[in-house]
């Protein structure tokens, strides 16, 4: 049995999740227990500055390099928290912070003659393994990219090892900042060969950026969705925002604050004038996106609808998000991970934990099929503290 530590902070910046799990087994056939899990909030000034930097803000190479420290700084103090109480863990899995998301679809898009795409995390990982004294994982995008892949979706395999069932298909939707999906068939012959998963578009990032516009800063979400809740959405608008083209383009595809930031909720604002929609309208309208693209993504690009759909993330926790899902999907039941026995809140970062275990263990962690690598590989780079060092052979 090892103990590993999980830290993810995802596109909505709003902390750092860890996750203490307990792992053994190989491969797929893992067997994991959930010890304890918490969220801890960024400085509200290192907040600020990573915000800036996803939206474009020019900096220096000194002032990057002390944004870089200054998120391993807050990550090992998260890792250091959450085993307190409990045994000490061996390995932490690190995802980082990404700051910027290129893959390479959205080079296409704009007609870049790259062959690769891009995709920073923050979050230097030796800094962590000297700060806590823990072998740690991270930059785990960045083999799959190298690989031809877009280096997300990485979730797929943990999801394919915790969450496939016997007898039935399953969506296993995360709508975090961003929205991903990872697709299980009922385990059977081949069915590891059917797994797929992609960034859906979307999840909380809009929805979060235009309830601080529209409340000057005071408020970061809406609790529950209870102000979209008591709007219309305007149906029309989100048939034209569908229309967008990373809502059309073929998995495999990733995307990021890059493309459905700032400036996407801006324009989002400007289309919304024409119909003069109240606040709680406009929110109403950009969930019912959240929602509809979700559903468009399956039923485009399925090779059939799942038999359930299974929530994580933060967005569970919108309940208007969660019903408008149920209404569009008909008679699909809607549930979450807490429902089938895995914590919905952290289940990101329980993932990264698994792929650090099997970084270690010398395991693939991606699936070719969600982020078109050419060939599964090893994700993450492994940093030993320093009193370690005099044990590598």
């Amino acid at each position: 049995m090892t103990r590993v530590i999980g830290l993810m902070s995802g596109t909505s910046v709003d902390g750092i999740d860890a996750a203490l799990v307990d792992i053994n087994g190989e491969d797929l056939d893992i067997n994991l227990e959930f010890i304890a899990g918490k969220t801890y909030p960024y400085p509200s000034e290192l907040r600020e500055k990573i915000l800036a930097v996803c939206c474009g803000a020019s900096i220096s190479m000194a002032e990057f390099a002390q944004l870089d420290n200054a998120i391993a700084f807050a990550f090992a103090q998260a890792a250091k928290s959450i085993q307190k109480n409990y045994h000490v863990a061996s390995l932490i899995g690190s995802h980082g912070q990404t700051v910027y998301h290129q893959p390479p679809q959205i080079q296409e898009l704009k007609a870049e003659k790259l062959s690769t795409g891009y995709s920073l995390q923050l979050g230097n990982g030796a800094l962590i393994a000297n700060l806590t004294g823990l072998k740690t994982i991270n930059n785990f995008r960045a083999a799959d990219i190298a690989s031809g892949g877009h280096g997300a979706p990485l979730v797929p395999r943990p999801d394919a090892a915790l969450l496939s069932h016997p007898d039935m298909s399953s969506c296993i939707q995360n709508i975090g900042g961003i929205g991903n999906v990872t697709y299980i068939p009922a385990r059977g012959n081949n069915w590891l060969d059917k797994i797929c998963g992609w960034d859906t578009g979307p999840g909380n990032s809009l929805l979060d950026l235009a309830v601080e516009h529209l409340t000057s800063g005071e408020k970061k979400y809406d609790d529950g969705g209870k102000w979209a809740a008591s709007g219309h959405p305007c149906h029309k608008l989100v048939e034209m925002w569908l229309k967008q083209e990373y809502f059309q383009l073929s998995p495999p595809k990733s995307t990021g604050r890059e493309l459905f930031g700032t400036e996407y909720v801006h324009k989002c604002f400007q289309d919304a004038q024409e119909y003069e929609l109240n606040s709680a309208d406009f929110l109403a309208t950009l969930t019912e996106l959240t929602a509809a693209s979700i559903v468009h993504s399956y039923r485009s690009f399925l090779p059939q609808m799942p038999e359930r759909i299974v929530l994580c993330g933060g967005g569970t926790r919108n309940t208007y998000l969660k019903n408008r899902l149920q209404v569009l999907c008909d008679s699909i039941p809607v549930i979450t991970t807490d429902e089938v026995g895995l914590n919905s809140d952290f289940k990101e970062a329980i993932a990264f934990a698994i792929l650090a275990y099997w970084r270690y263990s010398e395991t693939p962690g991606n699936l070719t099929a969600a982020t078109g690598a050419s060939k599964e590989v090893l994700l993450g780079e492994i940093h030993l503290p320093q009193r370690q060092r005099s044990s590598i052979n």
